[in-house]
């Protein structure tokens, strides 16, 4: 089964098969038919891309409905820590955070429905990052959480000296105070 649960709603481990020969490895890493197949129902409309340095902290994000979005992330070189913050009001998990590495050797990948917040750490000296969207940007819609919030706690697996974090993403408010329109439908 390439897909494996979490133990937060929706939210999914995905690792593509792999194939290797001679000449070095193939993998589809998405294929809308597989998705199906396992009950993954979703349209991708975007992709985007970002390169970082060791220690960059991006998030964590989200967009406000009508325009929240499902995101399918993979890193394509170096390694990063992945964070997805369950905001889904009445959700078993709400307010909690799960964390994984991702990175072009281990090729996970995860997938992050709407209703989270998400972000990233980078780990290695370099790392980029694709991600594939089920909506549109609209940047009316941004949302965001404080990446240090004591509420979350969260261990970016990076120094607070070598952190390096964007203004935006240091001036976002913590849990508690973001504006959030998600409720969970079980």
């Amino acid at each position: 089964m390439p897909f494996s649960p979490t133990g937060f709603p929706g939210l999914l481990l995905f690792e593509p098969a792999v194939f290797r020969d001679s000449r070095g490895l193939f993998f589809e890493s998405y294929n809308e038919q597989l998705f199906e197949q396992q009950g993954v129902n979703i349209r991708f409309v975007q992709d985007n891309q970002s390169s970082s340095g060791y220690g960059v902290i991006r998030g964590l994000h989200y967009q406000l409905e009508p325009y929240a979005q499902t995101k399918l992330v993979r890193v394509l070189q170096g390694s990063i820590l992945d964070v997805a913050v369950d905001i889904r009001k009445g959700s078993p998990t709400y307010g909690q955070s799960f964390s994984v590495v991702l990175s072009g050797r281990n090729r996970l990948q995860l997938l992050i429905p709407r209703g989270f917040a998400h972000g990233f750490s980078v780990l290695s000296k370099k790392a980029d990052v694709l991600y594939k969207c089920d909506r549109f940007y609209n940047k009316a819609s941004e949302g965001g959480i404080l990446y240090n919030d004591t509420a979350l706690n969260i261990d970016w697996n990076v120094p607070a000296g070598k952190m390096i974090v964007s203004d935006k993403d240091r001036g976002l408010p913590g849990l508690a105070n973001c504006r959030n329109d998600f409720r969970f439908h079980g």
